[in-house]
């Protein structure tokens, strides 16, 4: 009888503390683009919300002597207004590279200390060292 009253107890708390549904207006589409992947691998799409989000991006594959070595080029950025008010906005390369977004919001590293500097340009001017080679069968 106990364990019945405590497993009832347990569900009808779940059931009271569960979110209650808050319906919202849907957000219009204001504009909307997509030039799909085209037979050269190439896109283009972009988007704009009633709420003032906006987005697009265009990607390009950059053919290599071998195929497999392909890579896939991409520019884009996106802006919207953070809750605070603040327009942010970020436009952003990746490749080969990596992804390498640019905004004011983001963070910057700090200036490198003038002798790190110096001891990165002496490096620089060092020759390089041979890997050694590990586990070679002679």
């Amino acid at each position: 009888m106990k364990l019945t009253i405590a497993v009832v107890s347990c569900m009808l708390a779940s059931l009271v503390s569960c979110q209650q549904y808050q319906p919202t207006t849907p957000i219009p589409i204001v504009r909307y683009e997509n030039d799909g992947v085209n037979f050269d691998g190439s896109y283009k799409w972009a988007y704009e919300t009633g709420n003032g989000i906006q987005a697009q991006e265009t990607g390009y594959v950059q053919p290599a002597q071998d195929p497999s070595q392909s890579a896939l080029n991409v520019e884009g950025g996106y802006s919207y207004t953070a809750p605070d008010g603040t327009p942010i906005s970020v436009k952003y390369v990746a490749g080969p590279q990596g992804f390498v977004p640019v905004g004011d919001h983001l963070p910057t590293p700090p200036p490198l200390p003038p002798a790190i500097a110096k001891l990165l340009q002496f490096l620089a001017t060092q020759p390089s060292t041979p890997e050694p080679a590990y586990n070679k069968i002679k």
